[in-house]
């Protein structure tokens, strides 16, 4: 059946089946995602879920990042880590569209950390199991045309992120076949969140939940506990999930290649929905055509300001109230990237969004959704037009920005993004010293050291 290659997949690759490139790329997404992690560790939903977690204890404890005293059980490290890297919407997205390394990530480090092992996992057991997490997400998404879209009902890290994480945690446990099998069938049951919370404090959780219920479902697997074997096989099992659901088995994994391989991923460069970065993009260069010959942005000559962006409605938000609906909303990135040349984390600061200047031309923007501009990362596009009161229309495209898996950031600008979200968390040494460890992670003997770093100064420190 379609669930049994999935767990003969899992259980079956080994460290041998990585590929250079895959493993080149993997390690990108490791190290931006724990930057993007440490910085969410500053934000008001991850102080708030993690003084709720607080209520639990265990003699099993794993570090909760940028803390230096704050350890949990792994299930609720792995939540409340997942959740400071969704925090601000500025982990990686892959096509289809989902968000895969936030609901993998935080469970491997963990489980790394106080789980009895001999010999230790190595930096080569954490690649591997990483990207087994990584290549059962995008698999799924290939079961549906649905996928490639940009989502609408549910929020794709909540589903396929849980079965992820199941499979990249049953890969790390050392599970059997079978057992691999039973926590994919229970990590369905624990898996969706409707898109309606976008736009809230409660999205992040959508990631932290995904890695919490997939290691819940590996352990629970490990335990005895059964569930479907065929839930992948059927409409009324990962299939209630997708319109046109259409599974395939997978191939054996000796002949096995990885998605990954085939298809990057995208970095962000300011904490935003992925699409506001196309906008960014055309506006920052409209912006320079505006003041060609003028010292200021001519705000009081625009009459009119047009974005041409497909039909998305939770990103069309004309007057955000709050840094998460500022983050998914077309006209407030556009608006900022005119006025100020470039969106950035401050961009998403109350005092940013609620500035008079930003208000006004807030209030000139119109959306318009031509047919071919289709709700698509692979494909998608925006254009900006800026009408001046003297009839001047001013016009730029943006069909690809820096970071999309088509103009990748370079090894040393996803460097410089990492350092900018850690420094202000972790110390300059263990900042350079992540860097170098991610960078060489084939060669970590006990990749559980990551954890040692990952922890802010102790207040005597």
């Amino acid at each position: 059946s379609v669930t049994e290659s999935f767990a003969k997949v899992i259980h079956g690759l080994k460290v041998e089946h990585l590929t250079d490139h895959v493993i080149q790329r993997s390690k990108r997404m490791i190290l931006d995602t724990l930057g993007v992690g440490i910085l969410g560790t500053s934000t008001e939903v991850f102080h708030k879920v993690s003084e709720y977690s607080k209520i639990y204890s265990s003699n099993i404890s794993s570090t909760v990042w940028g803390r230096s005293n704050f350890k949990l059980p792994p299930t609720y490290a792995a939540f409340v880590n997942g959740v400071a890297i969704h925090s601000m919407d500025f982990d990686d997205t892959w096509h289809p569209a989902t968000h895969p390394s936030g609901a993998v990530l935080p469970v491997l480090i963990a489980l790394a950390e106080d789980l009895p092992s001999s010999p230790k996992f190595s930096g080569f057991d954490l690649l591997l199991a990483f990207n087994v997490g990584i290549e059962v997400q995008g698999r799924l998404m290939h079961f549906s045309k649905e996928s490639s879209n940009i989502p609408k009902r549910f929020h794709p890290p909540s589903v396929v992120g849980t079965l992820g994480s199941a499979a990249a945690a049953s890969k790390f446990l050392g599970l059997s076949r079978t057992k691999c099998q039973e926590a994919l069938a229970i990590a369905v049951s624990l898996a969706g969140a409707p898109m309606a919370n976008a736009a809230t404090q409660t999205k992040p959780l959508h990631v932290g939940n995904a890695a919490r219920h997939g290691l819940e479902a590996a352990i629970l697997a490990m335990l005895g506990l059964q569930g479907n074997r065929q839930v992948l096989d059927m409409e009324a099992g990962f299939g209630a999930f997708y319109t046109n659901y259409s599974p395939k088995v997978l191939p054996n994994p000796d002949s096995h290649a990885w998605l990954l391989g085939q298809q990057d991923v995208a970095f962000k460069r300011f904490p935003a929905h992925l699409i506001t970065h196309w906008v960014a993009d055309a506006a920052a260069a409209l912006r320079k055509l505006l003041l060609s010959d003028r010292a200021v942005l001519p705000i009081e000559h625009i009459e009119r300001i047009v974005l041409r962006v497909p039909d998305v409605p939770y990103v069309n938000r004309p007057f955000p109230d709050s840094e998460h609906e500022a983050r998914h909303s077309f006209q407030y990135v556009a608006c900022a990237a005119l006025l100020d040349g470039a969106v950035t984390v401050p961009s998403f600061h109350e005092c940013q969004i609620n500035r008079p200047q930003l208000r006004d031309l807030l209030s000139k923007v119109e959306l318009e959704h031509p047919q071919d501009n289709l709700p698509s990362f692979n494909t998608l596009y925006c254009e900006i037009s800026v009408t001046l009161k003297d009839g001047v229309t001013l016009k730029e495209h943006s069909d690809t920005f820096y970071g999309h898996w088509r103009k990748p950031l370079s090894q040393k600008d996803l460097q410089e993004k990492f350092r900018a979200n850690a420094s202000g968390i972790l110390s300059p040494d263990s900042v350079e010293r992540l860097i170098k460890m991610v960078e060489n992670l084939e060669d970590l003997e006990d990749c559980s050291v990551l954890t040692r770093l990952l922890k802010a100064p102790s207040p005597q420190e």
